[in-house]
């Protein structure tokens, strides 16, 4: 039976680094890239010019997602491998790991930003809340080299 892996893909440096190990570590593997969307995060805080609109948010989030799923896709390419894309809508850790439920996922690869001290506990880490709650293995790619440019 070929295994799942799961690679949550948000277009960050971490999360490139969480695909190339996975598209390299996992040669008979079926790879699964999730893409979270989460239409708050492109309203910001304040909404758009202070006033929230959702299907303006979402309009933006959708495209934005396109692009980073087609991305993903490019980068696997490069690696002569294929992966299969998917976009959800909510918050990224619950998201994952309710993916991770509903699909049989074997195994989860995501990107961790690094964060330490009070800058980690004020903002979380979807990376620690996915490793807690996962239904299966976590790996968590963390390139120091990336974490000093923060």
């Amino acid at each position: 039976m070929t295994a799942t892996i799961l690679v949550a893909f948000d277009e960050s440096p971490q999360s490139i680094a969480a695909l190339r190990h996975a598209v390299l570590t996992y040669d008979d593997a079926t790879i699964r890239v999730l893409y979270v969307n989460d239409p708050w995060e492109w309203a910001g805080a304040d909404g758009i010019d202070g006033v929230f609109y959702p299907e303006e948010a979402f309009e933006r989030s959708q495209e934005a997602a396109e692009e980073v799923i087609a991305e993903a896709k490019a980068f696997a390419r490069e690696y002569e491998r294929e992966v299969t894309t998917e976009t959800e809508i909510g918050a990224a850790s619950e998201t994952i790991i309710s993916y991770a439920e509903e699909h049989g996922v074997d195994h989860i690869v995501l990107g961790s930003h690094g964060r330490r001290g009070l800058k980690r506990f004020l903002l979380g880490s979807v990376a620690e809340r996915v490793a807690r709650r996962s239904p299966g293995s976590v790996t968590i790619i963390r390139d120091e080299k990336l974490n000093e440019e923060e």
